[in-house]
């Protein structure tokens, strides 16, 4: 089971973004990654998280992750969605049974612009208040204990807090 799992915030998950930053460029080196940063909300300051290292990878042309990534990253642990319905991005998923445990790092891949990449202005918002970031912490806990075995859900539920914040962060 993929349970939800709301832990409280680790001072390792910077770190842990690094050194698998570090594994992912050096398999990389041939596509023209234009940046690989930590995202999500273990990317957040004291932020209580699903204990997955979220990162996100900008690259120049998404067609041409499409046909390296898949088959590079397995090598590395990682398992491609490949139906993903958002054709603007592609999937990673590292850890997932039957290779590990449970989820350990998430890598999403996108072009610059898109929605994913703007996305990065949540991030910032809730970084740059902490009150907004408190909420948003509070919120993923209710909504954690309420949809712990239904992923999409909870996502969906968090929805209109984070459109609310890309928002103010485009107003800011």
């Amino acid at each position: 089971m993929d349970e939800i799992e709301i832990a409280p915030y680790d001072p390792d998950w910077p770190t842990a973004f690094e050194r698998e930053r570090s594994r992912l460029a050096a398999a990389t080196t041939d596509i023209d990654m234009l940046d690989l940063v930590h995202f999500g909300s273990t990317a957040i300051a004291n932020m209580p998280a699903k204990p997955i290292i979220d990162m996100l990878m900008i690259v120049s042309d998404l067609a041409r992750a499409r046909a390296v990534l898949p088959e590079r990253l397995d090598r590395l642990g990682y398992d491609f969605w490949a139906e993903n319905p958002k054709t603007d991005r592609l999937f990673f998923v590292r850890g997932m049974p039957p290779r590990g445990e449970r989820r350990t790092h998430h890598l999403h891949v996108c072009e610059p612009g898109s929605e994913m990449h703007r996305r990065l202005a949540f991030l910032e918002y809730l970084n740059d208040h902490p009150e907004e970031a408190h909420s948003y912490a509070e919120l993923k806990k209710g909504l954690a204990a309420r949809y712990s075995k239904d992923r999409e859900a909870y996502t969906r539920a968090k929805r209109a807090f984070v459109d609310r914040i890309i928002r103010l962060a485009g107003d800011a």
